[in-house]
């Protein structure tokens, strides 16, 4: 006979179940650290802290909403709107909505929405986190006369209802309630309350449960659970070794979903029957996609978690489903919480393990731990945890945070990310532009970013380098300090201005005539900030020039590892034909930002207008088609930083600095404005473009001709030198003159392959080099000018070029 999990409290605390039969089955006990309430009933049924049946959570909610509908009747039904509650019945709400079928559905949240107004809020208080925003999309949902049902996991006190009932029935009074839950639990003091409650407002409350009874406490339960609590809890409980056998990269294997265009990711703020049937028709080949990334024959798993995230439970619930009912593998499901509870592996305990993490969210009452439940010791071959792209942070994928705690119990973590829904007519921030920001003319660029001139992000290079490596930080989370170049080097860019200011024209002429020949008579520019930028402003210099084409052009944002800009691309879409825009950058290395945007485009379905090709001034990669040369030569504004980019950081991605409904950030240098050259660049190759308009002509001409077929040479030799100097990381190997530049100015670098031969192109990076110390490595076989290798002296067992182990530091 298998015990019950709540045995274990029952008998050291005293807390009885009494009531149904069922009551057992469904609920176990667990005590957690709360001053309002020791213990807590753990669900079996609900996909919270028990990994269940997928096929069970979603059938036990939708079964409550049949029977609210028989309640009801069909044509009252069709009226009604159902109301879940966060975090932990968001999921099992908009199951109930499913029984109902017709029913709008809405959940409360505790994570605030710039732009969406508040339709009501309330108190939670017997909870660890008690206020509850509702947040419809359509702020008429719930001014309607029909039925509101509310649902929750479990009816306790009545507290929470009573509170959402009365600020509810104060806005938009209705003459008819139903409260649905898993377990009624009330004690009769409680029930008569509702009762009275009910008679006060003159309306009609009914309540659907799958069980009833109460929960009988002893005297001084309080002070009991505290000292249980204390005494079984020990220190980084959360933090479980990894399980025997368990092998893992430590890395999770991101899957594009394809999730519909335009259907919100839960019930935040509002989920139709329309929305409804979107998911429904989608669902088979988001599990096919889901399945794919498992693998197949004998890679494929046996016993699959799904796992939700916090008040994302709806969503990874249908796909659980939806993997279930393809068959071939045992699937469970269950979700991250907030609530912090204590971990006893016994048999007669509801909460066997714990993993502990932080919050990877932007959550409104700060940073703090979250928690999985049940996960280590499962037995789980493999795990797919579902997130928002809002929750998509550095925090998620940081040594300490959800995906690593995963990977150290799990052989195979998959990641699938479901775009975060913003309601439409959400108030968008419009484009930045000079003198404002940048000290670009303010028709040359529009910045869809956002100002973060004022916040502190500057780190020592060598701090920077360090956390980058070791996993601790993202390199867009913080700005190197700004290089102020020294005599010698303004003169080496002066110097190298001059000499290339032609093939430069030339290459902005072709790329352009390129774009207008092939792409669109009337492109959007599209700049990749900030490399990307001085190039786009060129191309409209080119365009307006020789075709009298005023061209919009504005810089975004692309984070490698976080992919471009989602709001900044609907902001696009919103003002223009995506088919008309066309992404510029200043050069490709190996061709990782070219990866990059044709995987976040394939992510985001909404996002198949925008064509993923860049365009680019240079492609010694030979990543791309649209290119004004693919040869590797000196482009002066990779010599510098803000200076010749209009006085604009390197963009940031940080969860505490964008929101949710913000650009990507960045800073403008306003205080460098003596040393700034960005104007002297631009004006210098504009003066050119009527010298080299004849060349331009031949030379686009021909390559319309040509075979421009992407060989990715490029990629394939950074991998062969990655092994061949030790460093068995790409993202360490930085090709070309423009990425070696960067290495020199931003991180750290170790050495400098240079190709035998190599000319004054490379001046300024033989400069550079000495002035930090950096040897210098002449070699042969080089499809670029140079390579700059960044040190890998903070990655755990990197070997140097003669096999030998690189220290950590």
């Amino acid at each position: 006979m298998v015990e019950w999990s709540g045995t274990w409290v029952a008998e050291r605390l005293g807390v009885e179940l009494v009531g149904d039969e069922r009551l057992s089955a469904l609920l176990g006990l667990a005590l957690r650290r709360n001053p309002k309430r020791a213990h807590l009933l753990v669900s079996n049924v609900l996909g919270k802290h028990v990994p269940q049946l997928p096929s069970l959570v979603w059938a036990t909610g939708y079964e409550l909403g049949v029977q609210v509908r028989e309640l009801l009747g069909d044509e009252v039904a069709a009226r009604a709107v159902v109301l879940g509650y966060a975090e932990t019945a968001t999921g099992l709400g908009h199951s109930v909505a499913d029984g109902l079928a017709l029913a709008p559905y809405l959940h409360s949240t505790r994570r605030p929405v710039p732009g969406v107004a508040t339709a009501g809020g309330f108190e939670e208080s017997h909870s660890h986190a008690t206020s509850h925003l509702l947040l419809p999309e359509d702020p008429q949902l719930l001014a309607g006369q029909g039925p509101l049902v509310l649902v929750d996991d479990e009816f306790s006190t009545g507290n929470t209802v009573l509170n959402t009932i009365r600020d509810l029935h104060a806005r938009h009074p209705r003459d008819h309630y139903v409260i649905v839950a898993l377990v009624d639990m009330r004690s009769p003091q409680d029930r008569d309350r509702l009762t009275a409650f009910a008679a006060d407002i003159g309306a009609r409350v009914d309540l659907i449960a799958s069980a009833s009874g109460t929960v009988r406490l002893p005297e001084g339960v309080l002070e009991k659970g505290r000292a249980l609590v204390e005494e079984h809890e020990v220190p980084n409980q959360g933090h479980l070794p990894g399980e025997s056998g368990a092998q893992s990269s430590g890395r999770a294997h991101r899957v594009a979903l394809r999730w519909p265009a335009g259907l919100p990711d839960g019930g935040r703020h509002g989920f139709t029957p329309a929305h409804r049937a979107a998911l429904e028709a989608a669902l088979p080949d988001m599990a096919g996609s889901l399945a794919e990334a498992l693998g197949a024959g004998a890679e494929a798993p046996r016993r699959v978690l799904v796992l939700g995230f916090e008040e994302l439970m709806y969503a990874p619930l249908r796909l659980a489903v939806a993997l279930e009912e393809r068959g071939g593998a045992e699937v469970r499901y269950s979700t991250t919480t907030r609530s912090p509870v204590l971990a006893l592996d016994d048999p007669g305990y509801a909460i066997r393990t714990r993993l502990a993490f932080p919050a990877h969210d932007d959550p409104a009452d700060g940073p703090g731990e979250r928690y999985a439940y049940n996960v280590a010791g499962g037995g789980f071959d493999a795990v797919v945890a579902v997130v928002d792209s809002a929750a998509d942070t550095s925090q998620l994928h940081a040594p300490d945070g959800l995906l690593a705690q995963l990977a150290a119990h799990i052989p195979h973590v998959v990641l699938a990310v479901l775009p975060s829904y913003a309601p439409e007519g959400s108030p968008m921030p419009e484009p930045l532009r000079g003198p404002a920001f940048s000290s670009y003319a303010p028709d040359e660029v529009g910045w869809l970013l956002k100002d973060l001139s004022g916040v502190e992000l500057e780190a020592p290079t060598e701090e920077r380098e360090e956390a980058i490596q070791s996993g601790g930080a993202h390199y867009a989370e913080s700005l190197p300090v700004e290089y102020q170049p020294s005599p010698q080097y303004q003169e080496l860019f002066r110097v190298a201005l001059d000499a290339s200011a032609d093939r430069i024209a030339r290459a902005v002429g072709v790329v352009t005539e390129t774009v207008l020949a092939e792409r669109s008579p009337r492109p959007v520019l599209v700049s990749l900030a900030r490399a990307g930028t001085p190039v786009g402003v060129l191309m409209r210099r080119w365009a307006r020039h020789r075709h009298g084409l005023d061209l919009p052009h504005y810089a975004v944002s692309i984070v490698r590892g976080r992919g471009i800009d989602p709001n900044a691309l609907r902001w696009l879409a919103a003002h223009h034909d995506p088919a008309d825009v066309v992404f510029v950058d200043g050069w490709t290395g190996k061709g990782a930002i070219t990866r990059e945007l044709a995987a976040a485009l394939r992510e985001f379905p909404e996002f198949a207008g925008f064509d993923p090709e860049i365009a680019v001034l240079a492609d010694p990669g030979s990543c791309v088609r649209t290119y004004g040369t693919r040869e590797d030569f000196l482009i002066p504004s990779a010599c510098l930083n803000s200076t010749v980019s209009g006085l604009i950081s390197r963009t940031v991605l940080r969860q505490d600095l964008i929101g949710p409904g913000d650009f990507h950030g960045a800073k403008f240098y306003r205080e460098l404005a003596g040393a700034d050259v960005s104007g002297a660049f631009l004006d210098t190759v504009a003066a050119r473009f009527d010298a080299v308009a004849d060349e331009v002509d031949r030379e686009a001409k021909a390559l319309r001709d040509t075979d421009r077929t992407p060989s990715w040479e490029g990629w394939a030799a950074v991998e062969r030198i990655s092994e061949e100097y030790g460093i068995h990381d790409v993202n360490l190997v930085k090709p070309g003159v423009g990425e070696t530049t960067r290495v020199l100015l931003r991180r750290v670098p170790w050495k400098i392959l240079a190709g035998r031969g190599a000319g004054a192109d490379l001046d300024h990076v033989r400069l550079l080099a000495e002035q930090r110390g950096v040897p210098v490595e002449e070699v042969d076989g080089l499809p670029y000018s140079c390579v700059g290798l960044i040190h890998p002296q903070y990655t755990r067992g990197a070997t140097g070029a003669d096999g030998k182990a690189v220290a950590a530091k």
